[in-house]
């Protein structure tokens, strides 16, 4: 799947304009919050961001930013997920999930060596995921996403533990964003 379509089906989830009283993002509109658009030069009202504005945000922002479009090169279906991650928890979350995973799959660093948290896919986790990969073969990109989505989805619960009025969100967020 390219970027194009991981958008459309981000923006399908997503839907229109949002402005939920429990949740902290504020107005919302295709996915982007208000804050994230005004960091992008949108001063307008959100009810009137364009589907074509919010898109370009998703490929500058959370596509060639965090280096996901590198990771599709290695890995397709796990970049896809750090994308959909990124996007709904922020992709310095969604880069220390593979960059955890990775270091917890190295065998105490015999088959690479750990990596250094980074807010993005930086020289050292690329070559750790090249190294996995290489090693594992091609059921090595399926345990990886299994990694990262079990970690995303022990964050969606302690999210909902820790502040009650994210349950609103809870089924939603495991229904539609793990698996």
């Amino acid at each position: 799947m390219d970027i194009d379509q991981l958008i459309d089906e981000v923006i399908g989830r997503e839907g229109g304009y949002s402005n939920h009283p429990a949740d902290r993002g504020g107005p919302t509109r295709w996915g982007i919050t208000e804050v994230v658009a005004r960091a992008n030069d949108y001063d307008s009202d959100m009810r009137q961001l364009s589907r074509e504005t919010a898109a370009a945000i998703y490929k500058r922002i959370y596509w060639h930013r965090p280096g996901f479009d590198r990771v599709h090169n290695h890995a397709p279906a796990l970049a896809a997920e750090l994308f959909d991650t990124g996007v709904n928890m922020g992709p310095a979350v969604a880069i220390g999930f593979l960059q955890r995973a990775l270091n917890a799959l190295n065998r105490g660093a015999s088959d690479y060596p750990d990596i250094a948290a980074a807010d993005r896919f930086d020289h050292a986790t690329e070559a750790a995921l090249a190294a996995f990969l290489k090693k594992r073969g091609l059921t090595g990109e399926t345990v990886l996403l299994r990694a990262v989505e079990a970690l995303q989805g022990e964050r969606y619960l302690r999210l909902a533990e820790k502040r009650p009025a994210n349950e609103a969100f809870l089924y939603g967020w495991l229904a539609n964003r793990l698996g």
